[in-house]
């Protein structure tokens, strides 16, 4: 078969690298990555380091509202798919390329696969829930991480083509923590010792674009006893200077903040810290599978099986400075099986309409 899976951001790099390798030794992939990351340190280097196949197309897209961004995406992902004529479009994730594949695939009548489908909220004002739901509902293969996908997918009347397959992420996690331990520099490079530091990341709209949070979470980061590196996003760089924040972190004495880094460097950074304190769903389970404890920055979190004694949610700012945890060990780092390897198989027996 031929299969086209549409990435864009830095999350789905990560998921296609283990599932592009599965897929390959079977069927002919054409990777479609719509420019939505494109700084070297958000697109590139993942390829790189994860061995991803150079993409047969780069849409190029880039930065901009999020109804331009999409249609911009539609637009040319509908191009590349009237022309490859795929049997199956694989898209992933909840991101705005995300939405644009699953639309431009539904229009054209293009069996779909979404990974990482049933995920919820609940929080409607977050645009990555409309992206995962509008996928889920447009597509025939429904590629589940854990049992509560499933289950949300059931309580929307989404019964067929459902099935639980494991988390990619984990996969390529497994793959890569010790090629990062040999390859990365970044802890000799900043002088962090294993557990005496923190890790932070932030880039979701509702962080982002509102003053009033910018300016609490800029409050709870001066409040940190110890030192917190801080990999910036490109959009959350912007944000913070349009409300005049900038200047003012780069004044708190335990904040290094720095451009965004590799996924090997992330990696190492996560397994060491001593907590990491994220609104990013990618972050939070390598943290949870590298047995570090993490505050989400959220008030909610699709990965909801994960908060516990050491996975907390940031529902008061205020009260984040007081956490402390205990450094665990590493005990979620193997998956159980390959999910790669299920995905690939349950596409390779499905039918493809008009086809025997």
């Amino acid at each position: 078969m031929k299969i086209v899976s549409i990435v864009g951001a830095r999350p789905q790099f990560i998921k296609l690298a283990p599932l592009s390798k599965e897929i390959r030794k079977k069927h002919k992939e054409v990777i479609i990555h719509t420019g939505q990351h494109y700084d070297q340190e958000l697109s590139e280097i993942f390829f790189k380091e994860l061995k991803i196949p150079e993409p047969e197309y780069n849409l190029e897209v880039g930065s901009a509202e999020q109804g331009r961004q999409t249609g911009e995406m539609l637009i040319r992902i509908e191009e590349v798919l009237q022309f490859e004529k795929p049997d199956w479009v694989i898209v992933l994730g909840d991101t705005n390329s995300t939405l644009a594949g699953a639309l431009a695939a539904a229009k054209l009548h293009i069996p779909l696969a979404h990974v990482e489908a049933g995920m919820r909220s609940y929080n409607h004002t977050m645009p990555e829930e409309i992206n995962r739901k509008v996928a889920d509902h447009l597509s025939q293969l429904l590629f589940c991480p854990n049992k509560n996908a499933v289950e949300n997918l059931k309580k929307e009347g989404l019964n067929k083509g459902v099935y639980l397959v494991g988390d990619l992420m984990q996969e390529a996690l497994a793959e890569n923590i010790r090629v990062a331990g040999r390859k990365s520099k970044i802890l000799k490079r900043l002088r962090l010792p294993p557990k005496r530091f923190y890790v932070v990341t932030i880039h979701r709209a509702e962080n982002t674009d509102s003053r009033t949070r910018l300016e609490e979470l800029a409050s709870l980061l001066s409040k940190l006893d110890r030192k917190t590196i801080f990999p910036i996003h490109p959009r959350t760089k912007k944000c913070l200077q349009e409300h005049g924040l900038w200047s003012k972190l780069n004044r708190f004495r335990n904040l290094v903040m720095l451009e965004p880094v590799g996924y090997l460097d992330m990696l190492v950074l996560e397994q060491n810290a001593r907590m990491v304190l994220t609104d990013s769903g990618g972050v939070q389970r390598e943290a949870y599978f590298l047995g570090t404890p993490c505050v989400i920055l959220r008030n909610e979190t699709e990965w909801s099986e994960m908060v516990g004694k050491s996975f907390k949610l940031a529902n008061d700012l205020a009260k984040v400075p007081k956490l402390d945890f205990a450094a665990r060990r590493n005990t979620r780092t193997i998956p159980k099986f390959k999910t790669s390897r299920k995905i690939v198989s349950l596409l390779s027996r499905a039918s493809v309409p008009g086809k025997r």
